[in-house]
């Protein structure tokens, strides 16, 4: 107990305890507030995630959308025209068109050859 002064030493044992028990409840405020912070900041960064990925499937799937309705959209001859000016003076897509000629005049029997398979 404080000695007896012009205030009464109750109050200051009163006032002295308070004191001492705020300064030992701090840490353990303090860091239980410390983890209420971390996992309101991992739950709101898990929720992020998940409207990110939302988000990214609802831009996906409208990508995919309009690419389907360009292609439904393309009319066969200008597919063809653009394939011919695509293929149209390389050299790799006509020496395989010539090759591919080739392997069909030898697939192509003569009448009077004979047949060995069954």
């Amino acid at each position: 107990m404080a000695e007896n002064t012009w205030m009464n030493s109750q109050i200051t044992d009163a006032v002295t305890q308070s004191n001492v028990k705020v300064l030992g409840d701090a840490p353990a405020e303090s860091m239980g507030m410390l983890y209420q912070m971390l996992a309101q900041s991992t739950g709101m960064s898990m929720q992020n995630m998940v409207a990110n990925q939302q988000h990214k499937n609802s831009i996906d799937s409208a990508v995919v959308t309009g690419a389907v309705t360009v292609l439904y959209s393309l009319d066969t001859a200008t597919q063809g025209k653009a394939t011919q000016e695509i293929l149209s003076g390389n050299p790799i897509a006509e020496s395989m068109a010539s090759l591919k000629g080739v392997m069909s005049a030898f697939n192509r029997e003569a009448p009077n050859t004979p047949r060995f398979n069954g």
